[in-house]
């Protein structure tokens, strides 16, 4: 997926806000297939576990069957068409997930040869914001950053200015 691409800043970030709201001993669900960050999450000493591919829009069993202090889910919602459902099933108390802000000088992300690695939603932040408080989640911090390329164009220049990830720690509501 990410041939001669590797997502290097947005991993760091990541990886920092995780740390800062995460401890090493609490138990990580993360939604999505093992994948390279799942790994950086490992190598740091968090207890990862990952969802097996199933289609969270309509399967809910391993996210209603995990007793995981911490569901992680890293550039997943986007790829939902309902987020909505799956965030209500969360039972852990914390949630970090991050998603690609909605560009306004770029249309959404769709992939012609693979159905899973499309965009359905490309959230702004209030937007995203809002759906977690419908489905019960108090946001307690938030980071955003943006994500320059090394391409020539009005479009790459915009991208050193606008923020392209958004990144959120929240906790259930009781």
């Amino acid at each position: 997926m990410y041939e001669n691409n590797f997502p290097n800043k947005r991993y760091r970030h990541t990886l920092a806000f995780l740390q800062k709201h995460v401890n090493t001993k609490e138990s990580i669900l993360d939604l999505g297939v093992e994948n390279p960050f799942s790994e950086i999450m490992k190598a740091n000493g968090f207890q990862v576990e990952n969802t097996i591919g199933e289609d969270l829009d309509i399967d809910f069993e391993a996210v209603a069957q995990s007793d995981a202090e911490v569901v992680t889910a890293f550039e997943i919602f986007e790829h939902l068409v309902a987020p909505f459902n799956v965030l209500k099933e969360l039972k852990a108390k914390k949630l970090v997930a991050s998603i690609p802000m909605r560009l306004w000088f770029s249309s959404a992300y769709r992939s012609k040869t693979d159905p899973w690695d499309r965009h359905y939603h490309e959230f702004e932040d209030w937007q995203f914001d809002w759906l977690l408080e419908k489905a019960g989640w108090t946001i307690k911090d938030t980071a955003k950053w943006t994500n320059p390329t090394k391409k020539i164009g009005i479009r790459p220049l915009l991208r050193y200015f606008t923020n392209r990830y958004y990144i959120v720690y929240a906790e259930r509501n009781d």
